[in-house]
């Protein structure tokens, strides 16, 4: 009886052993490649994470189909793996988190690439020039940051815009009321409130303004769009830290659509102009 004993406990141990070791393994595997491009390419799906309402990159019509500059993008460069694109809405404050959750695959949305954001992730190649703009009401005669002078500024949570106001205090910042900005989830409801005068001045992307301006709203509103003086931005897809065989992939596909003229033709299609 001891010796069945002795033997069935030998056998559950060696199983257990076994079972974490495979534990161990799995674990390491997983920490060493996250594997996002083969299991992008296993599914033929990629699933992106955007702000719906960032036009003209990502945004939603009236019927709910989500357009944009990046998702003509997007879709141009995984077609040429036969990938299907997924655009998954998500509280842009959480994109990183979300990221590294792997709740997408990837943020590629009017993305701008910066010291602080690459500490956390893989950037591909910039694929866009842009800037931040102080966009102010006309009435307001706000022609220079200083000119803000103890007035309301509104910013995204989570933008580059809002990282620029902190990391160079000095430009705009210091010139605000209570030298803190109202904070808005998405820009569509900081213009709402800039329209409202609840604010007096919006620091955005350039992009993002001029489409917004000549394209979404109403002709009897009239704004100045002033430059900040920030450092030049570029747009990137953003990716986790590790996965440089996708950001392999999408430069490949970026530089290929720059290469045939498919890159000049969305460029005109949704910002009037060849690439800077």
């Amino acid at each position: 009886m001891m010796k069945k004993l002795n033997l069935v406990t030998l056998v559950i141990l060696i199983f257990t052993l076994t079972l974490s070791g495979c534990r161990i393994k799995d674990r390491k595997d997983l920490k060493q490649d996250p594997n996002t491009w083969s299991k992008i390419m296993k599914n033929k799906k990629v699933v992106i994470g955007i702000d719906d309402s960032f036009v003209p990159m990502d945004f939603q019509t009236k019927s709910g189909k989500i357009v944009g500059y990046d998702v003509d993008l997007a879709r141009a460069v995984f077609q040429q793996y036969g990938v299907t694109v997924e655009f998954q809405p998500i509280d842009w404050s959480m994109n990183t988190t979300e990221l590294n959750n792997g709740t997408i695959d990837l943020i590629w949305n009017g993305f701008t690439i910066n010291e602080q954001r690459e500490k956390s992730m893989l950037f591909s190649k910039p694929y866009l020039k842009n800037g931040q703009v102080l966009v102010s009401k006309t009435d307001q005669k706000i022609t220079n940051p200083q000119k803000m002078n103890n007035r309301v500024l509104g910013v995204q949570t989570g933008s580059a815009g809002s990282m620029d106001l902190d990391k160079h205090p000095k430009v705009l910042k210091k010139y605000i009321k209570d030298n803190n900005p109202i904070m808005y989830d998405t820009f569509t409801d900081a213009f709402i409130d800039l329209n409202a005068n609840r604010i007096q001045g919006l620091l955005i992307d350039q992009v993002y303004a001029n489409y917004y301006i000549n394209k979404m709203q109403a002709k009897y509103i009239k704004y100045n769009v002033t430059p900040v003086n920030y450092p030049s931005e570029f747009y990137g897809v953003g990716m986790k830290k590790n996965d440089t065989k996708l950001k392999n992939k999408i430069d490949f596909g970026i530089n290929k659509l720059a290469k045939n003229g498919e890159l000049a033709k969305i460029n005109r299609k949704w910002l009037g102009q060849k690439n800077d």
